[in-house]
């Protein structure tokens, strides 16, 4: 738990080593030499609602079978001075006076209290405080204030850049209380932020169909308006064409005409030729020689 918070926070952990000798519990029996891990870190949450910096130690021990619970209460509060000692107590009773399961418990009991732990000598026998609902400690505004998520909108939320996600994310596992609450907190929200994706990537393919429907109804009018020209286009080459047909077909009945006028003219000819001719013979066959007078003849 303690290396989990460490890398959440980002925090880097020193490690030390120190041996001591515990006190005998009688004068006949020889002193039980200890061998004590420290594993200690530092953490300062950023919270929007305290101005105080937390510091947070966890602890892990290798102890014999053979301690007593006297002395492993005695070591839990060597361990933990700044605990309350009926807590100490309460957390070595209910882990069975397992006294690993006990500092593990009081480390978790530490590290999501993020205070005094004597704040919560009062509190009832849980070892583990349960987080709160994932956003119910909101998100920060551009003005520094922090707004309850459960506040804000689908929209608001589909809307969320990467920087706000990752102060999100922070806040929430600052706001853990244990490794299993830290779980169910990132579960949330990746879920939420699955569904942020999810809703932000349906919303991109809406507007990318509405955006190709718009397109294809103005390629739709711009084929209406060319079908309407070419459609007028056709009614006018019909008319040209109609127009056509009817002089070819004059043409042909003027060239009848023609044919027929010259036939005619031809036979008019004819005639002339042949009246000419006539009165030729006429003139030649008359024997009264001189002028004589009309009327009398």
């Amino acid at each position: 738990m303690s290396a989990a918070a460490a890398i959440l926070c980002g925090k880097r952990s020193n490690y030390f080593f120190e041996d001591f000798q515990s006190s005998p519990s009688s004068s006949s029996s020889p002193p039980i030499p200890k061998r004590i891990r420290y594993f200690s870190s530092s953490f300062s949450p950023a919270r929007s609602n305290c101005d105080s910096d937390h510091s947070f130690s966890a602890v892990n021990i290798f102890s014999d079978s053979s301690v007593s619970s006297s002395s492993a209460l005695d070591h839990l509060l060597t361990l933990f001075p700044d605990m309350d000692k009926q807590l100490v107590e309460r957390a070595l009773e209910e882990c069975g006076d397992d006294l690993d399961s006990a500092i593990k418990s009081l480390n978790e009991l530490r590290l999501g209290s993020g205070e005094n732990p004597r704040s919560v000598a009062g509190s009832s026998g849980a070892t583990q405080e349960s987080g709160s609902q994932f956003f119910t400690q909101g998100t920060a505004t551009t003005n520094g204030d922090t707004t309850p998520a459960e506040d804000l909108s689908a929209a608001e939320v589909v809307h969320m850049d990467s920087t706000e996600w990752v102060e999100l994310f922070v806040r929430e596992m600052m706001s853990a209380s244990n490794i299993d609450d830290a779980k169910a907190r990132a579960s949330r929200a990746l879920e939420v932020l699955e569904k942020s994706i999810c809703a932000r990537a349906t919303e991109a393919t809406a507007c990318s169909f509405q955006q190709e429907n718009i397109m294809l109804k103005q390629q739709f009018e711009a084929l209406i308006q060319e079908n309407a020209v070419l459609k007028r286009a056709v009614a006018i080459q019909h008319e040209r064409q109609k127009e056509f047909e009817d002089r070819g077909h004059e043409l042909n009945q003027l060239k009848q005409s023609v044919a027929q006028y010259q036939e005619q003219l031809r036979t008019l000819e004819v005639n002339n030729y042949a009246l000419s001719m006539h009165l030729k013979q006429a003139q030649q066959s008359n024997s009264i020689p001189g002028r004589f007078n009309p009327d009398i003849f």
